[in-house]
């Protein structure tokens, strides 16, 4: 076990140190990703991070797709990672839009994935570009109906770690959770080391999106085949409201024994999912 952790804390570490120089598997610039992408080229996977991370978060997951041949896109939201935009200036319109523009300069369909509350964002963005999207993925995330939103659903939360420390900034400018409660929210499969490693990247969240109720419908987002990621052990987002959220609504539901954050505990196992995803 201690090797295993030992291994993990690893990995996470090069991804942080390494991320600033691999930028070019971050960008949405696609002439720039192309120059990353081994020859044998397959399906397009499009990574949408979490709440409070960027694009950097899917490092250890995106090296197995790429190995297996496929277009890997990991971009940095407004706000996060990367991306200095101010608070003021981010909304839900400009999260979607990142992801819309990014999809417009593909001639194939990618495979759209989402984490936690970005799974709103896939859902909206799905809505708008049904024919750019070829599957929806959403890991551990928000898979609301029409008229959702965040707050709509931490309202009625119980046992959440994330919920029960989650509070506003003075000028309710940013959400965030307490910082001595992250890791037992988030990541607590990982050592504590290694999400300490992490923090220096991590950003408050803004407000804005997090009011943002859902607009789908049926003809456009509900054509799509949808496709699940529970964690069982989240305590973000406990496995009963993840099982709410998707019953009924997906394709298949695959299981991973992990938090919240199954790209640093288990990316090798998140990874291979996906790739089973590609061939369905």
């Amino acid at each position: 076990m201690y090797k295993s952790n030992l291994a993990v804390l690893c990995l996470l570490i090069f991804s942080l140190i390494s991320c600033k120089n691999t930028q070019k598997s971050n960008t949405t610039d696609n002439s720039e990703i192309t120059e990353t992408v081994p020859e044998t080229r397959q399906a397009r996977f499009l990574l949408v991070h979490s709440a409070w991370l960027g694009g950097w978060q899917w490092e250890q997951v995106a090296k197995p797709l790429l190995e297996a041949g496929h277009y890997v896109f990991t971009p940095d939201l407004p706000g996060h990672g990367t991306d200095a935009t101010p608070s003021s200036e981010i909304s839900m319109e400009r999260y979607v839009k990142t992801i819309t523009d990014l999809l417009d300069t593909q001639k194939e369909p990618v495979i759209l994935v989402g984490h936690s509350f970005n799974g709103i964002t896939i859902s909206r963005v799905a809505e708008l570009r049904p024919e750019k999207v070829a599957k929806l993925v959403y890991l551990t995330a928000f898979l609301l109906p029409e008229g959702g939103s965040f707050f709509k659903v931490v309202s009625g939360v119980e046992g959440s770690k994330a919920v029960e420390n989650f509070y506003l900034t003075e000028n309710e400018e940013y959400a965030l959770v307490k910082e001595a409660e992250m890791h037992n929210a988030f990541a607590h499969d990982i050592p504590l080391e290694a999400f300490e490693a992490a923090k220096p990247s991590i950003v408050p969240e803004p407000v804005a999106p997090l009011g943002y109720e859902l607009e789908i419908t049926d003809e456009n987002f509900g054509m799509l085949p949808k496709y699940y990621i529970e964690c069982t052990e989240d305590r973000a987002i406990p496995i009963a409201v993840q099982r709410s959220m998707y019953q009924g609504k997906v394709e298949k539901v695959f299981s991973l024994n992990t938090s919240h954050t199954p790209n640093f505990s288990q990316p090798g196992e998140l990874a291979k999912i996906l790739l089973e995803i590609a061939d369905l």
